[in-house]
């Protein structure tokens, strides 16, 4: 492929990672307007997202793999093109059943997308430096775009109804699949023929969607309920039958070949403990601003645009330089060590705190986190996997992402919950109690970032060379979709 043709072939690739990351964010903001249009109940509504979250979550291992057997460019248009249908059939839901079910089907997509997408830009950029900034770019679209879907999503669902949050996507997903055909090449997978796992396939994708189910059920009903544990119990029954499959298939779905690529585990930690913070902070803290400081919906949107844009600076004009000359290692622990910062400015943060000097320091400090950590982890957790198998690692890295991020949810709202509960039981203020809520959880997300620095130093391989095959980069939109489980939060009551 030609020079002129692969930047914007990169484009038209960020712009199907951030039509799907989008997406999440502004359903998000219209869930209120979704559940008085479509009569669903209280419990019914967080299947908005959790559908999509269970289809997501459970397919991205297996996705990757059919990208490495079957051709990226082929799973990606198939990955798009059911992605605008289902939201199509969003858009026209007529009541909760079906608007479920094309969540689901959106999920779907958006797995299949998703997990192929950083691939092709492997194989579009075989030049480490081009490759470096490559990913950079890539590597922003997915660090900011779900805080611009709060913005977005607010503006749509005010001026033109909560459909117009899936008619959109209409317009893009065309523009999106005949930008795809033009400017990206076919590309030849090694074949069914060269062996699918079916069963090892079964397993994994229930596991990791029973997997998904249990952490929602953290957010909805709290550890203990018998529900969420019967759920946990099976995720990790099926997934031990995943890894007892490997060792007995012929051709595993997930061949030992893969984990034995250096620094693939050790990154893959870093990446699950590091987006288990960061999802946390930029949902607990949007109830911050809005229930303890008092902001508006639109207000607190515009309140987290400085994060995305330092983010678009730092990825976009020195992150891949910086992974080019130090390693990606050395920018990884740079950055995680500023993450580490934000979030304890974020646990001192007053009651009475003023937005300027309280908040928007916070926000830049993990602007610049965000732009170092984000593609310096998407390079080293790929570095020294086989091009045949870029597919599968892209899957894996993304499944770690996403259930790492839905378990930081979970278990940091759940904190927050529970401190304010117990404030609130021995008569604390409403607002004083939530303030002291997220202040723990906030302190909580210090020490994860710190462990995953911590892990960084002690085990991740220092991948200088940006060639290394990437895996896709955190997808905020996805799991930062669980606003139901903040119920507790906004109640003043830890979740049961």
């Amino acid at each position: 492929m030609t020079g002129t043709k692969r930047w914007p072939a990169l484009l038209v690739l960020c712009a199907g990672s951030l039509m799907i990351i989008l997406d999440g964010s502004i359903v998000a903001v219209a869930l209120p307007a979704i559940q008085a249009d479509l009569g669903f109940s209280a419990a019914g509504l967080a299947w908005v997202v959790n559908a999509y979250l269970v289809a997501f979550g459970g397919l991205l291992l297996l996705a990757g793999r059919l990208g490495d057997l079957l051709g990226r460019r082929q799973v990606f248009l198939a990955g798009v093109a059911l992605f605008t249908l289902a939201s199509l059939l969003c858009a026209v839901a007529t009541g909760p059943a079906t608007l479920v079910a094309a969540r689901f089907a959106q999920g779907v997509g958006g797995a299949l997308s998703t997990a192929v997408g950083l691939g092709m830009i492997v194989r579009l950029f075989p030049e480490p430096a081009e490759r470096a900034r490559a990913i950079a770019v890539f590597s922003f679209t997915g660090a900011a775009g779900s805080s611009l879907g709060l913005l977005v999503g607010g503006v749509l669902t005010d001026l033109a109804g909560w459909r117009s949050i899936f008619l959109i996507n209409l317009p893009i997903g065309a523009l999106i699949l005949a930008a795809t055909v033009r400017l990206i090449a076919p590309e030849s997978g090694v074949g069914l023929r060269s062996g699918l796992d079916v069963l090892g396939a079964v397993l994994v994708t229930a596991g990791l969607m029973t997997a998904v189910l249990a952490i929602v059920g953290v957010g909805e009903q709290g550890w203990k309920s018998p529900d969420t544990l019967g759920a946990a119990g099976l995720a990790v029954a099926l997934l031990a039958g995943f890894a007892a499959r490997q060792r007995v298939a012929a051709i595993p779905l997930l061949p030992p070949r893969v984990l034995r690529a250096p620094g693939l585990v050790a990154a893959n930690a870093v990446q699950f403990l590091m987006v288990a913070a960061y999802f946390g902070f930029q949902f607990l803290l949007a109830l911050y601003l809005q229930l303890v400081l008092g902001l508006a919906a639109a207000t607190t949107g515009f309140a987290f645009l400085p994060t995305p844009l330092v983010i678009a600076a730092v990825s976009l004009g020195m992150a891949g330089r910086l992974v080019a000359r130090f390693g990606a290692r050395t920018v990884l622990v740079g950055g995680l060590a500023l993450a580490a910062v934000g979030f304890l400015l974020l646990a001192r943060i007053p009651v009475d705190a003023a937005y300027a000097r309280d908040v928007l320091p916070a926000l830049l400090v993990f602007g610049i986190a965000g732009g170092l950590t984000l593609p310096a982890v998407t390079t080293l957790a790929m570095a020294g996997a086989q091009p045949a198998d870029a597919g599968l690692a892209s899957g894996l890295a993304n499944t770690t992402q996403q259930v790492g991020g839905a378990v930081g949810l979970a278990a940091l709202a759940t904190l927050a919950a529970a401190r304010t509960g117990a404030l609130r039981a021995a008569g604390v203020d409403q607002v004083a109690a939530l303030a002291a809520g997220y202040r723990t959880a906030f302190g909580v997300g210090a020490a994860l970032i710190t462990t995953a620095l911590l892990v960084a130093l002690l085990t991740a391989r220092s991948a200088r060379r940006p060639a290394a095959e990437p895996a896709t980069p955190p997808q905020a939109a996805p799991m930062a979709e669980q606003v139901p489980s903040a119920a507790s939060l906004v109640e003043g009551r830890p979740a049961r």
